[in-house]
């Protein structure tokens, strides 16, 4: 066996498992302790710099330098008290990962602790050498990093973290922060207006969310000696394992010790952290494991699944673990999403996706679900978009992840609802609420969790109370699609608005008027409604019959976020400039590109220096042995049969590695990046990637196993 190889395995063998301990019995005892809440801000700072730092949260107001100087004195101190000695402006590049620049609270020159209200404010990276698609020169390396007070601060690896947004000299946005903060306020403005219609006392509008985020954990040994994970986040050859989840033993199963012991310490990091998870279980591939927190406001949620992932990573190295957060890290088994369970939650304390015993509440209900689903069917290309990515387009529409096709899950009864309001076409108006009833709008209520049945093949399904985006790539940023969303959303409930009220003010009753524009809405949006299995080829065909896009590859897909269409949409709200899409566009297409080169480089690599090295050690045995039974007179048939097909392998492998390197060669050659992304898409990753994998992985089973030099699917998956 190879040296790298037995080395990985003979650690792992060695591993020991020390068992994990909570700071204290309780997790409301230690829950946010590295936070500085609400309530630390209340007992730290004046009442009236409280009252100003309240307003400017809720209101998403800014604040003055007097109070931003008096809130960084409290912050500081509390900083200090915990044995914090840095402070950073902890921000969401476009690179995908957080990024964060760390300066001490100490002053050589001063000889004490100094943390002004203007560090508070705001700080200057620099903004050229992040991802910018062209905004910026390399020698304009000025940007901004601005506080957000709306998610907390806290301390991390004992560095106090400031969250902040991360913009251009000239104000563009560079991050994935500042998008989100624009779309929420947006939405909250439609929302709180068609919430008026029903409920005058409703001045705001929350976005929420419950990020699910599912991942892989294998033996960091495992991991190092696996050039392909380390580089690629993903396995670019190996062979199914006998057992891998056919026997469906692994979801829901008894947690690993080591992986449970992991769980429970990153729980804890996170539980300090102000992340409130609350599910752990084991996922339907072997050393697939998901962890999900309870609903938080959305700006906040993001921030915390992003702070999550980071505490997933840094606490795995205590364990001697490597978490994977790749969208397809094994090829045959369940890839990872990340499930956002998104709903709008006014501030009388009403979830708007809540059936409920009130007619008019449920009128107001199916006001939001229609209204939704209009949005998702008027802009599915842009909410494609939203999740593209080299990883997702592994994962989509394979082993229980949706299809790239953008549709919406709503189950058999409310479907029912939907049809029956549809062809209702004789409404009269009664007293009370016998309109209500007449429609049927009293049966709603019937409608509860358990009879809205999950689509696991669905990308966005309605689950009760919310909708379930589980078409996101687990590696991803939450904020982009959740960006996407209560835009199109918010776009969506402007126009219901001014319909509505367009015809209340040409003399129409405002129920009547209500149900008419939904009924509208109900027939213009039906296309993008399906409840049967989204993996089937009849599903395909079906979708473009009805005229739903279905694009398969992140480098088509993106091209919605750059049709005027998109443009206008984020225009008209001020959520990006054309600009800042068509740079947006360009680091995306960047990004793919590269991680499509990475891995053709594995793919070449690995197939040559180690792969190949090892088949023609395995012929030159296998022609010994061949030589020796002719030698005896013994058949030997066996033998030359084996010669050959490892030699057919190895002929395959060689001259595809070599078209594929001189055909990267001249799609290097491409200026456009769209061009190029393309090229790489359907000259490279479709044309060689799956034939040159298929070659090796049909070596894995031909040579000895003592001969094979990369660790195999069976001994990374099965961690105990």
């Amino acid at each position: 066996m190879s040296n790298q190889r037995q080395r990985a395995l003979n650690v792992v063998q060695n591993r020991t498992t020390d068992r994990v301990y909570a700071p204290a019995d309780k997790i409301s005892d230690f829950f946010a302790e590295e936070v500085f809440t609400m309530e630390k801000m209340r007992s730290t700072l004046a009442p009236d710099t409280f009252k100003k730092v309240e307003y400017a949260i809720k209101k998403g107001k800014k604040i003055d330098v007097e109070t931003a100087d008096e809130i960084a004195a409290a912050v500081k101190t509390w900083a200090i008290s915990k044995g914090t000695t840095h402070y950073t402006h902890w921000f969401q590049p476009l690179t995908g990962s957080t990024a964060e620049k760390h300066d001490a609270f100490y002053d050589a020159h001063k000889g004490l602790e100094v943390f002004k209200g203007s560090a508070l404010i705001q700080q200057e990276p620099d903004a050229s050498s992040f991802p910018n698609g062209g905004i910026r020169s390399t020698f304009e390396a000025r940007g901004y990093t601005a506080w957000d007070p709306s998610s907390p601060i806290f301390i991390w690896g004992r560095t106090l973290c400031i969250p902040t947004i991360f913009v251009s000299y000239t104000g563009e946005a560079l991050d994935y922060k500042a998008p989100l903060l624009k779309a929420v306020e947006a939405v909250d403005k439609a929302a709180t207006k068609v919430c008026q219609l029903f409920d005058r006392n409703v001045n705001r509008v929350s976005a929420s969310l419950g990020c699910e985020q599912e991942y892989f954990v294998v033996d960091r040994a495992l991991f190092n000696a696996r050039p392909d994970l380390v580089m690629a986040g993903r396995t670019v050859f190996g062979h199914h394992p006998a057992r891998g989840q056919q026997l469906d033993d692994h979801y829901f199963g008894s947690i690993p010790s080591r992986v449970y012991n992991y769980m429970k310490d990153f729980e804890i990091e996170c539980l300090k952290l102000g992340i409130p998870v609350s599910t752990r279980h084991n996922e339907v591939a072997p050393a697939q494991f998901e962890v999900a927190p309870i609903f938080e406001d959305i700006n906040v949620a993001t921030d915390h699944n992003s702070l999550m992932m980071d505490v997933m990573d840094r606490v795995a190295e205590r364990h001697s673990l490597k978490v994977l957060f790749h969208e397809k890290p094994f090829a045959g088994l369940n890839g990872s999403g990340k499930h956002n369970n998104w709903s709008l939650i006014t501030s009388t304390g009403v979830n708007v996706f809540q059936p409920s015993s009130s007619a008019r509440e449920n009128l107001q209900f199916l006001t939001y679900l229609v209204n939704t689903i209009k949005a998702i069917h008027d802009n599915s290309g842009l909410l494609r978009a939203s999740i593209a990515s080299a990883g997702n387009d592994h994962r989509l529409g394979a082993n229980e992840a949706p299809p790239a096709i953008m549709s919406v899950f709503l189950g058999s009864d409310l479907t029912a609802v939907l049809d029956e309001l549809e062809n209702n076409g004789n409404i009269k108006v009664d007293k009370g609420d016998n309109m209500y009833m007449k429609l049927g709008i009293d049966k709603i209520p019937q409608i509860i969790l358990d009879n809205t049945d999950r689509n696991r093949t669905s990308p966005f399904a309605f689950t009760g109370n919310k909708f379930e985006f589980r078409a996101v790539g687990s590696d991803q940023n939450v904020a982009e699609p959740m960006t996407v969303l209560n835009l199109i959303v918010a776009k969506q409930l402007k126009e219901f608005y001014k319909v509505v009220t367009d015809r209340v003010d040409s003399g129409e009753d405002k129920k009547i008027a209500i149900v008419n524009v939904l009924r509208d809405y109900i027939k213009d949006s039906k296309a993008v409604r399906f409840e049967g299995d989204g993996y089937s080829q009849e599903w395909a065909d079906e979708a473009e019959k009805r005229g739903l896009p279905n694009v398969k590859d992140t480098a088509r897909a993106l091209d919605a976020y750059v049709s005027d269409e998109s443009k206008a949409i984020f225009e008209e709200f001020g959520v990006m400039s054309a600009v800042e899409l068509e740079a947006r566009n360009e680091i995306q297409h960047e990004n793919y590109i590269m991680k499509l080169q990475i891995e053709a480089r594995l793919i070449s690599e690995i197939g040559r220096t180690q792969v190949v090295p090892a088949a023609l050690k395995f012929q030159n045995k296998l022609m010994d042995n061949a030589r020796g039974l002719k030698e005896f007179g013994v058949d030997n048939s066996h033998a030359t049969e084996m010669l050959v097909k490892v030699n057919d392998c190895v002929n395959t492998i060689q001259t595809k590695i070599s078209e594929m390197n001189a055909e990267r060669a001249q799609i290097n050659d491409i200026e456009d990046s769209r061009d190029k992304a393309i090229a790489y898409c359907d000259r490279m990753k479709a044309k060689y990637f799956d034939e040159i994998r298929d070659a090796v992985d049909r070596l894995e089973i031909l040579i000895d196993d003592e001969d094979w030099p990369l660790l195999k699917y069976r001994e990374m998956l099965f961690l105990r």
